[in-house]
């Protein structure tokens, strides 16, 4: 029996009736753009949801035929995810701390264990054995996902906080999508919840080191964090004080307690500066005091510091030097001004090494940089920092090219910093690197089951020229047994915006597609991180079409490497990178198969332009104030994806959205399907998929995330006609 193809099933599905046009002008700098579906923005509207609805049925009809792909992919996930599993449990202060899942449940489970102290350091850091699935002596479970989430559309946590003295808990859910929480406090004594109660707050929360008060953040209505907030327990929640406000629309306010938990940092910026205001928590009655003021222009982060008794702060900033550093200045030079400020450099500028930020434990100094695309963290011991008596920087070794190493917990008085560790082969690892000597302790291997080797695997850096010159880094995974003999299908994915890294990380469902032959490659277009700021800067603002460009030559590059065949290429990308999706569909429709765009921000000049949608002032720092600047305004309306739609035959395509998403309006991708269908001339189809109960993640337990995964991969590996698993090279055909 032959399988029926997807353009055999999209011919005997009745494309929806043409969803209706209602003509709003939008006039800005003497263009006027007539859109005819901004008329979707009306979330409440029974049009709007019966569109929606309408289309999920016509979904779900195109794709009927992938259904059993996509329940095969589900079911390799959920096979090869050891489900019951758990984090490493990290010590803070008298207890260890862990989370742990359980098969057949969706959500995690926090619990903890006490510690011990006999005066050996490295008995009391080593962390309890707990197994999988075996009782563990002493736990304590302080907090059931399972039992929060039970009779609700949606729970995801936003934030957990305990007390110094492990009393209580303080944790935010949310049960719509819409990543707004609400806060309760629990005491870990009883189990009983105290009647402190806050409704609406966003992510980050704190105890104050006494844990008299919790502090939290608050959004506005175009959903910036803009307050922070402290709550006294057993108070009235109109009673909590505005610690901090900020005004300014373009800048988002966040929060943490310092290392040394003697002050609470309040930092304010955007992409482009900053400013921190720092409260003393022993004297907060004593109000802010400001570091450096955003009208400097720095982009900086601030640590406290005491060296030989004399407080001091340790700066990352970008004062003369684009890719950051970091320097050391004494508390009390920020009452001065800055050209009078006295600032000694502890790490200096690097053209090709980007720092990202640091941590601090009593003894050392834990730095994470970018070097080579990728990410790994560095360690100097305080003593004699700032002098000529200052220590070299050691890096843990580790034998692969492309990985990714990251500060996974840094305890202040702890002689070890625990580090996170995974590769696109290598499944996720934690490891404790002690201080002292610089010694490695594999705690715990995420288990792949099913026989997962590595070997069977390669994950590989290629370079891919763009039109200008520029060498774009690209990550090539593959099956190792796959011939570069032009026939192999590919799926290329990229984000490139906001200086984010798509970096080297395992994936249980790539695994899926790796299998089926699917050549997985991730561009690492300007636009993200990977190259240091100034790849970041070449890929914003009026620089912006070189991420959509970098795309387009990365694919051709592929197309000619000799290891893709150049009419089997699906792309996928989310959020910006669904706006890449759309403007790479407008660029170059002709060399994809199949474009999968999650929640994407394909009519992102008509948000931009609306200050009063959500995120959109904070937006202007990335693209550029289409507002008032006309050469912004045109440059975008050049790229937009809805606005560039044309009279072309596209690839098929999938939009994949939220009713209930606050990043990215479910109307956008509703917007732009509805324009694809009145447009273009081809024949394959367009579907959008709306999950009425998620948020901007897709729904929110795990097993639904993996079902929403398996969608996506299926749409793809369908449309490359990749649906069988290869048999392996070694083994015998039957």
């Amino acid at each position: 029996m032959g399988t029926m193809t997807v353009d055999a099933t999209a011919l005997q599905v009745p494309v929806p009736p043409p969803a209706k046009k209602v003509p709003f002008e939008r006039m800005h700098h003497g263009d006027t753009f007539v859109d005819p579906y901004e008329w979707m923005r009306e979330k409440d509207n029974p049009e709007v949801i019966g569109y929606l609805e309408r289309e999920n049925e016509y979904t779900e009809a195109v794709t009927r035929h992938q259904e059993p792909l996509r329940e095969a992919i589900f079911t390799e996930i959920k096979d090869r995810t050891q489900e019951t599993d758990l984090s490493v449990p990290a010590r803070k202060k008298g207890w260890w701390y862990y989370s742990r899942t359980e098969e057949g449940k969706q959500y995690g489970i926090q619990c903890r264990v006490a510690a011990e102290d006999t005066g050996d350091l490295a008995r009391d850091w080593t962390p309890p054995e707990v197994v999988p699935g075996r009782p563990v002596p002493g736990e304590q479970v302080m907090l059931d996902g399972n039992e929060l989430a039970e009779g609700k559309p949606f729970f995801s946590l936003g934030g957990l906080s305990v007390t110094e003295d492990g009393t209580r808990l303080a944790y935010c859910e949310d049960n719509a999508g819409d990543e707004r929480f609400t806060l309760r406090i629990k005491d870990l004594t009883t189990g009983g919840l105290l009647p402190d109660v806050i409704p609406d707050v966003f992510y980050g929360l704190s105890f104050s080191p006494d844990g008299r008060r919790v502090y939290y953040t608050v959004v506005d209505d175009s959903w910036r964090p803009y307050q922070v907030r402290s709550h006294t327990l057993g108070t009235p929640v109109a009673d909590d004080v505005v610690v901090y406000q900020e005004d300014d629309v373009a800048m988002w306010t966040g929060f943490e307690v310092s290392a040394d938990r003697t002050q609470l940092l309040i930092s304010i910026g955007c992409s482009e500066y900053s400013e921190y205001r720092v409260l003393d928590l022993e004297h907060p009655d004593a109000g802010l005091t400001l570091l450096i003021s955003r009208d400097e222009r720095i982009l900086y982060d601030a640590e406290p510091v005491t060296i030989a008794g004399v407080p001091h702060y340790l700066l990352t900033h970008d004062r003369d030097a684009k890719n950051s550093m970091v320097s050391l200045v004494r508390a009390d030079a920020f009452s001065r001004p800055l050209a009078e400020q006295e600032w000694t450099t502890v790490i200096p500028h690097d053209d090709s090494v980007r720092v990202n930020g640091l941590s601090i434990t009593r003894t050392h100094l834990v730095l994470s940089v970018r070097k080579d695309t990728t990410e790994r963290v560095q360690v100097l011991p305080l003593a004699g920092l700032g002098t000529a008596g200052q220590g070299l920087q050691a890096e843990p070794d580790f034998d692969e090219e492309l990985f990714t190493s990251a500060l996974a917990n840094a305890e202040f008085d702890s002689p070890i910093i625990r580090l996170s560790y995974t590769s696109y082969l290598t499944p996720p690892r934690v490891y404790d690197y002690v201080l002292e000597d610089g010694s490695l302790e594999l705690r715990k291997e995420t288990e792949v089951r099913g026989g997962y080797d590595p070997a069977a695997y390669v994950a590989e850096r290629q370079w891919a020229p763009a039109a200008d010159g520029t060498l774009i880094p690209l990550s090539v995974v593959r099956r190792a047994d796959l011939a570069q003999d032009g026939t192999n299908p590919a799926v290329i994915y990229a984000y490139g915006s906001y200086e984010v890294s798509m970096d080297p990380a395992f994936s249980v469902a790539r695994l899926s597609l790796l299998d089926r032959g699917i050549v997985f490659v991730t561009a690492h277009i300007r636009g993200g991180g990977e190259m240091g700021r100034s790849w970041y800067e070449q890929g914003k603002k009026l620089a912006k079409k070189n991420t959509f460009t970098d795309f387009v030559d990365a694919t051709t590059y592929l197309g000619g490497s000799g290891w893709v065949d150049p009419a089997r290429i699906a792309a996928m990308g989310g959020s910006a990178g669904g706006l890449l999706m759309g403007a790479v569909a407008n660029l170059a429709p002709e060399k994809y198969r199949a474009i999968v765009a999650q929640v994407p921000f394909v009519d992102a000049l008509t948000t931009i332009l609306d200050p009063d949608l959500p995120l959109s002032a904070l937006e202007w720092e990335e693209w550029g104030n289409p507002i008032t600047d006309p050469e912004v305004y045109r440059y975008m309306k050049e790229y937009t994806p809805y606005e560039n739609v044309r009279p072309v035959a596209y690839p098929r395509i999938a939009a994949v959205t939220s009713y209930n998403d606050t990043r990215v309006l479910y109307v956008e991708p509703a917007k732009w399907v509805a324009q694809l269908r009145g447009t273009a001339t081809g024949t394959e189809p367009v579907v959008l998929k709306t999950e009425m109960d998620g948020g901007h993640g897709g729904a929110s337990g795990r097993y639904s995330r993996w079902r929403d995964v398996a969608w996506d991969y299926a749409f793809a590996a369908d449309a490359v006609g990749a649906t069988e698993v290869l048999a392996r090279s070694t083994s015998s055909v039957e």
